[in-house]
């Protein structure tokens, strides 16, 4: 990689780990999808969408991505569990890219600027926010100091990279309280992409406990690969893989069955299937080493993927193809 200087801009950069953050804005994409759906097909009159508050959504999910990283990085160090022998991608406090002291300072930081990112959320929409984007900075300490090591890592993906991004995205960009009968399936659509967009964007995470999983079972963190076994975390990557896109073409068939939509667009979401096997095939080929960093970035990579795939597919619900031609 080249000489790196001691808490420079590139050690920074590197410890934001940018490849990530596609975990980060995906499911934010998916709430703007389906809140330009709602706004379309269900209440067209309701004014017009906030695209600032939807900014800032996207705007607080990376600096929550950027601040976890960075707490990982920190944690896992101070545990142990990172150091210069590590399989996966080179960490910034392991290799002495940034120092301790220098990492606490950007944790607070980065903390810091996404709670006043997420402050205009709060005084516009409602006062219980606030909870959300404690839950979301409580979450990320939790995640690299305690629960991770307890293997609930898979859980806590569904929720802050599917469940509440997507819920909170759409409503917030909306001018609606969705307080009608009328909204009820639209709301559990809401609720089945993010789930969708949750378990594809686990694999992320399933890979990198694949390949750590021996050094894991040493340091005493417990993930579900290394409590069920690597075949196990092999069948954990397709079945979210599959469910994904099973929970994300129910989420848009119920929209289109329900507002009016056309059926044909919900085909896109199966183009990610074979891109899914593929990435399985190699995952498990590979089976064990650095080579699964390889993996890791498939992983990455398929996650932008499946929300273009998703996004597409819920924006051209509106359309016939009659529309398009």
């Amino acid at each position: 990689m080249g000489e790196v200087k001691q808490n420079s801009f590139k050690a920074w950069i590197l410890a934001a780990r940018p490849k990530t953050l596609t975990g980060a804005a995906a499911p934010v994409f998916v709430g703007w999808a389906l809140a330009l759906f709602y706004f379309n097909r269900i209440e067209p009159d309701q004014g017009v969408l906030n695209w600032t508050n939807a900014i800032i959504c996207l705007l607080f999910a990376l600096l929550m991505q950027i601040d976890a990283n960075f707490i990982n990085d920190y944690f896992d160090f101070k545990k142990g569990s990172d150091t210069k022998e590590r399989l996966g991608p080179e960490r910034a406090c392991a290799q002495g890219w940034i120092t301790l002291k220098a990492m606490r300072l950007g944790i607070f930081l980065i903390t810091l600027l996404a709670v006043l990112v997420g402050v205009p959320l709060i005084i516009q929409k409602e006062w219980w926010l606030v909870i959300v984007g404690l839950a979301c900075v409580i979450g990320a300490f939790l995640y690299t100091t305690h629960l991770s090591y307890r293997g609930w890592g898979d859980v806590m993906v569904l929720f802050f990279f599917g469940l509440i991004p997507v819920f909170f995205t759409q409503w917030v960009t909306l001018n609606t309280t969705l307080a009608n009968s009328r909204n009820l399936p639209y709301i559990i659509s809401v609720i089945l992409a993010g789930a969708a967009m949750g378990f594809v964007t686990d694999n992320l995470l399933v890979v990198n406990n694949y390949r750590d999983r021996e050094q894991d079972a040493q340091n005493g963190k417990k993930t579900i690969i290394v409590r069920l076994g690597a075949r196990a975390g092999e069948r954990l990557y397709l079945f979210n893989g599959i469910l994904g896109i099973v929970l994300a073409i129910a989420a848009e068939a119920l929209l289109a069955v329900n507002y009016g939509g056309y059926f044909w667009p919900i085909a896109l979401v199966l183009l990610f299937l074979p891109l899914l096997i593929t990435s399985y095939c190699r995952m498990v080929k590979i089976k064990s080493g650095k080579a699964l960093n390889f993996s890791l970035g498939g992983a990455a990579r398929n996650i932008l993927i499946f929300s273009v795939f998703l996004v597409s597919s819920i924006t051209l619900l509106f359309f016939s193809f009659e529309d398009l031609l």
